[in-house]
């Protein structure tokens, strides 16, 4: 398959950042057991590499929302399939592929707090500013961007190019 675009951040310097969240998150959860909760269907590369890199007790479950169609945010959040677990009393950490607009990540975070957890962070692999529509906290963030639409490395466009190794800038 060809390449969609020009590519904006190499496979191994993913590999690298994602081996630098992991040590973050190990030192900051060096005593607890945090479930990390991917956010389906983007972050799911991301998550599982994440959860290599990082060398401390913990598990996992993942939600679906939509809130996109083609290149374009709906700005509506859908849930398409939720948790397997609660999470009251839990330390959880939202793990996101991307945050732009800042509304589906905002949407998730309300949401999950109602559910009470002990604590709530986000580590998202690409943070784009320039988007930001509500303002969202993110507490791990692999890349900042600027606003150029990208694909690969679990990003998609159409449900097409998530088996990137690389994440492209699509059309340029």
């Amino acid at each position: 398959m060809p390449r969609p675009g020009r590519v904006l951040i190499s496979e191994a310097e993913i590999r690298s950042r994602i081996v630098e969240l992991g040590q973050e998150l190990a030192r900051d959860y060096r005593r607890e057991s945090p479930i990390l909760v991917g956010v389906l269907q983007g972050a799911f590369l991301f998550m599982a590499d994440l959860v290599r890199a990082t060398p401390i007790e913990l598990t996992t479950d993942f939600i679906g929302v939509s809130s996109y169609g083609g290149s374009r945010s709906s700005g509506h959040v859908r849930i398409l399939s939720d948790l397997s677990m609660p999470i009251e009393g839990r330390d959880v950490v939202i793990v996101e592929d991307i945050v732009d607009t800042g509304l589906t990540l905002n949407y998730l975070v309300n949401l999950l707090k109602t559910r009470g957890p002990r604590s709530l962070k986000v580590v998202a692999l690409l943070s784009k500013p320039a988007r930001r529509l509500v303002s969202v906290h993110l507490d791990y963030v692999g890349f900042t961007i600027e606003d150029e639409f990208v694909v690969g490395y679990g990003l998609d466009y159409n449900e097409k190019y998530r088996n990137l190794r690389d994440i492209v800038v699509y059309g340029a």
